[in-house]
């Protein structure tokens, strides 16, 4: 059993790699014995590459460094996209009736047309070789709304309450979609699942934790190295026999 868990040797690229969970996902395949190969658009250490995700001739160029360096890529993450902020007060940019399309733009190119480049780049390398892992990091909110509850402040008009903003549900939404087409286009060589976290805790406001723990059965938020199981199980032939699927991990947030 625990041979089925091991990475020794195995190339996985890590988009948005230098984040808050990206380093988890990173720990979690160099200690099961492969090698994280990480995307940001800065240097974050060793195996790293600033490549824009956006920008297909640079995912290309990467792929091509990547097989000349490491002779292989076994694994994708998709994990990179942006966190669009909450927002409050005046003109609040964070809500719907006054999103900046600008910010639509970027936050889908990111967090969808990057996922999209990448699963075609590498998966298609993937599926050359009729072998091959892609993980699409969601979240909670790619199966639930946003509980706008959570941000309201009292004392603010309605048209001012701050949101969580629109893009980062559809985008984790749009990322389960991705899953389940590319499990079944790159069959049966490719085995393409999902991760939807719940929100980890990392020095929220006891005002927000107060609430959001009240939403969750387990009672608190995620800690950053409570996923790296999963991810792990999701990347390896643990779970050899699992495509198309979400694996859902939040506290249980959203059977309530």
């Amino acid at each position: 059993m625990r041979s089925s868990f091991d990475l020794t040797g195995q190339v996985a690229i890590i988009t948005g790699g230098a984040g808050l969970l990206g380093k988890r996902h990173a720990e979690a395949i160099k200690d099961a014995g492969g090698i994280p190969i990480v995307f940001d658009l800065q240097k974050a250490g060793e195996h790293s590459f600033v490549v824009d995700i956006t920008d297909k001739a640079a995912v290309e160029k990467a792929r091509d460094q990547i097989l000349k360096e490491y002779g292989r890529i076994d694994i994708l993450i998709n994990n990179a996209a942006n966190n669009p902020k909450v927002e409050e007060g005046g003109k609040n940019l964070s809500r719907a009736e006054n999103f900046p399309m600008e910010q639509w733009d970027n936050d889908l190119d990111v967090g969808l047309k990057g996922a999209f480049l990448c699963s075609q780049v590498f998966g298609s390398e993937m599926f050359k070789k009729k072998k091959g892992v892609i993980l699409n990091i969601s979240s909670d909110l790619g199966v639930i709304a946003p509980d706008q509850r959570l941000y309201r402040k009292e004392g603010v008009a309605e048209e001012e309450q701050p949101v969580k903003p629109v893009t980062y549900s559809v985008v984790k939404t749009g990322l389960i979609g991705l899953t389940r087409y590319f499990a079944t286009y790159y069959s049966p060589h490719v085995r393409v699942n999902a991760l939807s976290p719940g929100g980890v805790e990392a020095g929220q406001p006891k005002e927000f934790l107060d609430r959001i723990n009240k939403l969750i059965p387990l009672g608190r938020m995620a800690r950053d190295t409570e996923y790296q199981g999963a991810v792990l199980f999701l990347c390896s032939d643990a779970s050899s026999y699992m495509t198309g699927q979400n694996l859902v991990m939040d506290g249980g947030r959203s059977v309530w």
